[in-house]
C-alpha cells in the first residue's frame, strides 16, 4: 500500500528542495528571532506543501463530496469567526482550504498556512455529519492556535537530520533503487512525525475549542462524543494501519472522558444518520475503495439477506455506493437495475433526489450520453451541476453556452481550477484557442503550479504575435497575468 498522499507531499517537498542543492538550513521560510514563524511564513511554507498535494494522484475534486464537505466546513470558519477564535489577520493571510485524498485509511491533517487534508477514509467511516465536523473543527483548531507554528518552531533544529536522511535515499536510490526506497521511506516517516504529532496539551486545546466552535456552527456536540467512541475503539484494538490518525492525534481516555463531561447532563436519543451524510459516506467509501473486488461486494449488497432489515437511510446509502460501484465497473445492466431502485428509495426526500439526479447523470455522461446531465441545467447555480452540465455541452458542440456559464462561476470562485480547466475546453470547442490557453493557466495558478502556469500564459502570448486577427483585449489580459504570474514566481524562489 502506497503511502498516504499527505505524506508523498510533504516528502516530496523536502526532497525538492534538497535534489535543487538548497543547503537544509533552507527547508523552512526564516522564523526570526522569536519561537513561532510569523502568519506570513507559515502561508508560504502551507503553500509549499499545498502544491504537492495537488500534484499528488490521490488528491480528488469530486465536486459532490467537495460541495457536502464545504457545506460543513464554512458554518465552522463563520462560528470561529464569531468566537474570536479566528483572526482578522489569518483570516485574511491563510488559504482556509480543505483538500480531498482518496486515501481509504481514516486520517484528516491541519498544514501551515490554514490548509487541511481529509482522506475519504475517514469520510466514508463517519455516520452523521456532526462526526465528520468534530474532526474539521478540531483540525480547524490546531491552526487558529498556531500549533502548527509552534511545533515547527521547537522541532526545526531536527531538520538536518531529516535532510541528511534523504540525501542518502537520494544517494543510494541511484546504486539501488529499493535501497534508496527503504533509506527515504525511513526518513520521511520521521519528518511527517516531527512535523504533524502535537503535543498533549495542544490537543486538548484543540478538543475545547473545537467543540465550542462546533456547537456554535450549529453542530450536534454529540458528534465529538461518537466520533472519540471510534477512535478509542480502535485504539483498543490496537491499530493496524487503517488509522493513521491515532498516531499523529493519540487517543487518551482523558480527552475522552473530558468531551463527554462537555455533554449536556439530559438523556439524549440516538442521532439518527441523516440522508444526505449517508449517501455522501458511501460515495466516499466506493472512491476510495476501487479494487474490483470491493466494488463487486458493494454491487452485490443490495440483493444480500440482511437488506430487507436495514433502515430506509441504509438502504439508500447501499443502493448508492452498489449504483455508483456498478458504473465504475462497466456493468451496464446492474447500474440499470439499481439505479432504478435507488431512484425509488429517495424518492420522497428532495435532497436524496438531487444525489441520486446527479449520479445518474455522471453515469450517463461518462457513457457518452448527454441527455440527463443537460435536463440538470435549471441548477446550475451549484458546482456539481454546472461541472456536468457544462461537461455535456462541450461534448455536443455547445461550447458557447459552457464557457458563459463557467466564465461567470470563475469571476467569483477563481481558485477553482477544475472550472477553469473545463472553461480551456468550452474555449476550444468554441474555436478561441487563445482563450482557452489562457485558462489553462490559471488552472495551474488555481493550484499554485506557477511555472507551468508561465509556461502556457508564454505560449498564449507568442499564439497572440502569430495569429491572425488577434483578440487585443484578451491578448492585454494575458500579458497582465503573465507579469503578475513572474512576480509569484520569483517570490516563490526567495522561500527557497
Amino acid at each position: 500500500m502506497s503511502p498516504p498522499f499527505w505524506r508523498r507531499a510533504l516528502a516530496a517537498m523536502l526532497a525538492g528542495t534538497l535534489l535543487a542543492g538548497t543547503p537544509a538550513a533552507a527547508q523552512l521560510p526564516t522564523l526570526g528571532d522569536t519561537s513561532d514563524m510569523t502568519s506570513s511564513a507559515e502561508r508560504k511554507l502551507g503553500e509549499r506543501i499545498a502544491r504537492e498535494l495537488y500534484r499528488d494522484p490521490d488528491y480528488i475534486d469530486d465536486p459532490v463530496l467537495v460541495e457536502y464537505v464545504q457545506a460543513i466546513w464554512q458554518p465552522l470558519l463563520v462560528a470561529a469567526r464569531a468566537r474570536g477564535e479566528l483572526t482578522s489577520e489569518l483570516d485574511e493571510r491563510f488559504a482556509w482550504q480543505v483538500l480531498l485524498g482518496k486515501d481509504r485509511s481514516i486520517n484528516a491533517f491541519a498544514l501551515p498556512g490554514g490548509w487541511l487534508g481529509l482522506h475519504l477514509g475517514l469520510v466514508g467511516a463517519t455516520v452523521t455529519r456532526d462526526e465528520l465536523a468534530s474532526v474539521l473543527a478540531h483540525e480547524l483548531t490546531h491552526v487558529t492556535q498556531r500549533h502548527i507554528s509552534r511545533m515547527v518552531s521547537n522541532e526545526a533544529k531536527q531538520l538536518p537530520w531529516i535532510v541528511a536522511g534523504m540525501l542518502l535515499g537520494a544517494l543510494a536510490a541511484s546504486k539501488s533503487p529499493q535501497a534508496g526506497g527503504a533509506l527515504m521511506t525511513g526518513s520521511q516517516a520521521l519528518a511527517i512525525q516531527q512535523q504533524l504529532n502535537f503535543s498533549r496539551d495542544m490537543e486538548r486545546e484543540a478538543d475545547r475549542i473545537g467543540f465550542g466552535v462546533m456547537s456554535q456552527a450549529g453542530f450536534d456536540p454529540q458528534g465529538f462524543v461518537t466520533m472519540f467512541e471510534k477512535l478509542q475503539q480502535a485504539a483498543r484494538l490496537n491499530d493496524n494501519g487503517n488509522y493513521p490518525y491515532l498516531r499523529s492525534h493519540p487517543m487518551t481516555t482523558e480527552r475522552a472522558a473530558e468531551m463527554q463531561a462537555r455533554q449536556p447532563l439530559t438523556t439524549r436519543a440516538p442521532v439518527q444518520p441523516a440522508l444526505e451524510h449517508s449517501l455522501a459516506a458511501a460515495r466516499a467509501r466506493v472512491i476510495s475503495n476501487p479494487s474490483v473486488d470491493a466494488q463487486r461486494a458493494m454491487v452485490a449488497e443490495p440483493d444480500a439477506a440482511g437488506f430487507a432489515g436495514m433502515s430506509r437511510v441504509r438502504q439508500a446509502a447501499v443502493l448508492y455506493s452498489a449504483t455508483f460501484a456498478a458504473s465504475r465497473l462497466r456493468d451496464g445492466a446492474a447500474v440499470q437495475r439499481l439505479q432504478a431502485r435507488l431512484e425509488a428509495s429517495v424518492a420522497a426526500n428532495p435532497v436524496g433526489q438531487r444525489l441520486a439526479r446527479l449520479l445518474g447523470a455522471e453515469i450517463a455522461l461518462s457513457q457518452g450520453n448527454t441527455a440527463p446531465a443537460l435536463q440538470l441545467v435549471d441548477g446550475v447555480a451549484r458546482r456539481p451541476e454546472l461541472l456536468l452540465v457544462s461537461q455535456a455541452q462541450v461534448q455536443t458542440g455547445q461550447g458557447a453556452e459552457a464557457a458563459q456559464r463557467l466564465q461567470t462561476w470563475v469571476a467569483n470562485q477563481p481558485r477553482d481550477a477544475a472550472a477553469w480547466q473545463l472553461l480551456s475546453a468550452a474555449y476550444l470547442a468554441d474555436r478561441q484557442p487563445l482563450r482557452a490557453v489562457r485558462a489553462e493557466a490559471e488552472a495551474r495558478v488555481a493550484q499554485l503550479d506557477y511555472p507551468a502556469a508561465l509556461d502556457r500564459l508564454k505560449a498564449a502570448q507568442e499564439m497572440g504575435r502569430r495569429g491572425p486577427g488577434t483578440d487585443h483585449i484578451e491578448a492585454s489580459i494575458i500579458d497582465t497575468r503573465t507579469r503578475a504570474v513572474e512576480s509569484l514566481l520569483r517570490e516563490q524562489a526567495l522561500e527557497r
